[in-house]
């Protein structure tokens, strides 16, 4: 598959206006499978959102929780193929799947890592270039060998097999951009991005879920459930994602650790889940936070001490209802 070389990376600062159409693959993401008759009830007991109220025209945030509450996977959830996909980062995928199948031999359901081309469709002539290849009008549309999924305004995951996307980038008049493009919607998103650096750390909560829509409260018994309702109802998170931005002279070195002022002292304050830097240095990234932090807090990285960094709002609130 000579096509998947053709993606190169895109040069340009956070002021600069982007192409109005860019394809990328997105390696470094994956999907696991549900398929069977008891796909459904399976995943609802496994994951913190409602599955059995997604319509096949949707998708939503979910997380999987070890028995803790402390998350294996952040994911998007959709219909597809006939049963289920779960979209996340690639790393996290040997972990997850080897827990989520745990109790699999009782159910009719059957569990994988999809073998799916991902690509991502961005820009503002996205939606259109969608619009051309379904005839359905929801967020998640069947396409010729495949799923398509909204994202956000300017963007659509694409998960088809291996000679529908050759086709489609070979096609598509999209410029062919390097999947770090893809990280900085995310960032500008705050949507959560966990690793398998970060796999275990955090409740749903830190890493913002509910506030996406990705826990449902109402929903039956599921893998973590008691911690993730204590932390809602006796107020036992103390902690957040956010946004932050500052300067890095080159790519932070990974894992990237952040501190914060404390007086005249730094103190941890936690590794950066996601990073993205521009041309000309400026550097965005998301964090889980003591939630208590003032939004002035000053921040720096360990590694390159001298550029402060800031936090940023973020494009939802994190209020309960």
């Amino acid at each position: 598959m000579d096509w998947l070389n053709d993606f190169t990376p895109l040069s340009h600062t956070a002021s600069e206006a982007l192409p109005e159409l860019m394809l990328t693959h997105l390696p470094s993401w994956g999907l696991v499978t549900l398929v069977g008759n008891d796909a459904k009830s399976y995943l609802q007991g496994q994951v913190t959102c409602d599955v059995v109220q997604l319509d096949k025209s949707q998708s939503t945030f979910g997380a999987h929780c070890d028995a803790k509450g402390k998350v294996w996977s952040v994911f998007r959830v959709f219909h597809h193929q006939g049963g289920y996909a779960l979209f996340e980062p690639q790393s996290a995928l040997e972990k997850q799947l080897a827990e989520i199948k745990k109790y699999a031999i009782f159910s009719k359901v059957e569990i994988k890592q999809s073998e799916d081309i991902l690509l991502g469709l961005i820009g503002t002539q996205a939606q259109s270039v969608i619009d051309q290849m379904s005839e359905e009008t929801g967020d998640v549309r069947t396409v010729t060998g495949g799923t398509a999924v909204k994202i956000d305004s300017q963007r659509w995951l694409l998960a088809l097999d291996a000679e529908n996307a050759a086709e489609f980038a070979q096609q598509t008049g999209a410029l062919k951009v390097n999947e770090a493009i893809w990280r900085r919607f995310d960032i500008e998103s705050a949507l959560p991005i966990v690793e398998q650096a970060e796999q275990g750390e955090h409740i749903p909560q830190a890493l913002n879920v509910q506030a996406l829509d990705g826990i449902s409260f109402k929903k039956g018994c599921y893998t973590g459930q008691e911690t993730v309702a204590r932390a809602k109802y006796r107020g036992i998170n103390k902690r957040a994602m956010y946004i932050v931005k500052g300067y890095t002279e080159q790519e932070p070195a990974l894992p990237a650790n952040l501190e914060r002022a404390v007086g005249d002292n730094w103190r941890s304050a936690g590794q950066l889940l996601a990073h993205y830097r521009f041309s000309d240095g400026e550097t965005i990234a998301l964090v889980v936070l003591p939630n208590t932090l003032e939004a002035d807090t000053q921040l720096r990285l360990a590694e390159q001490p001298s550029a402060l960094w800031t936090m940023q709002p973020l494009p939802y609130t994190l209020d309960d209802e």
